[in-house]
């Protein structure tokens, strides 16, 4: 039996309705709750899709970030989140954090470290185990491909030369911009960043390909090593 005290979509005025808000005002108007409610689309027998998107928000002291990085298995904790569910709620996560980072243009030219920075932090900063990039430019500086080269443990990633370089070979870059995360947040080198880069630096100046920096992606900060004078 429905409980009486759970509003349903059905009880609610027809233009209060999240979709019909949706259609005629945008999305922008919408609450999280509103928001979260269309894409689990319907409740079950004993709560609306309005109930369920605010279990999903209080899920988690953190609110709406929860959805950053949930797993499958977490939502499907929230009592009346199942797999399909809690699939369409991540995949809806992920599509906005591609929209947040991808370049409008194909051929965005980097310029500084800020740029790199501009580009992956919100990419990045929440990933719980170490990511090594590699971004391929052209000789205008501009962006050629992103090189997703290695994922790492925890505390570590691992980047050898031949895997970091035979991207920017086979696709002719003139010069390349290493990028990796620090989970922890902090994102000051460690001495073990710093002698990868100069290995990285070694092996780009016997192939011609120069490694211009590398950028250390922290929580909402970040670091370049050609800045701070390690390369």
């Amino acid at each position: 039996m429905t409980d009486k005290n759970i509003t349903l979509i059905k009880d609610i005025p027809k233009q209060e309705r999240p979709r019909e808000k949706l259609l005629k005002n945008g999305a922008a108007g919408l609450s999280n709750t509103e928001l979260i409610a269309l894409l689990i689309g319907s409740g079950t027998q004993d709560a609306s899709a309005i109930s369920l998107a605010e279990r999903v928000i209080s899920a988690d002291s953190q609110g709406i970030l929860f959805l950053r990085d949930c797993t499958p298995e977490e939502l499907c904790a929230i009592e009346g989140i199942g797999p399909a569910k809690s699939a369409v709620i991540i995949a809806a996560a992920e599509l906005g954090r591609r929209l947040a980072t991808t370049p409008t243009d194909e051929k965005l030219k980097i310029t500084s470290a800020q740029d790199v920075a501009d580009m992956f932090m919100e990419r990045m900063r929440y990933l719980k185990k170490e990511q090594f990039k590699v971004l391929l430019l052209n000789a205008k500086g501009q962006i050629l491909m992103t090189d997703d080269v290695s994922t790492g443990s925890l505390m570590s990633s691992f980047a050898e030369p031949r895997e970091v370089f035979v991207n920017p070979l086979r696709r002719g870059a003139a010069s390349i911009i290493l990028i990796h995360n620090h989970p922890s947040g902090d994102p000051t080198p460690s001495q073990a960043d710093i002698q990868v880069t100069e290995n990285l630096v070694g092996a780009g100046e016997l192939l011609g390909i120069p490694v211009l920096d590398h950028v250390i992606i922290g929580d909402g900060q970040y670091v370049s090593l050609k800045s701070l004078g390690k390369m």
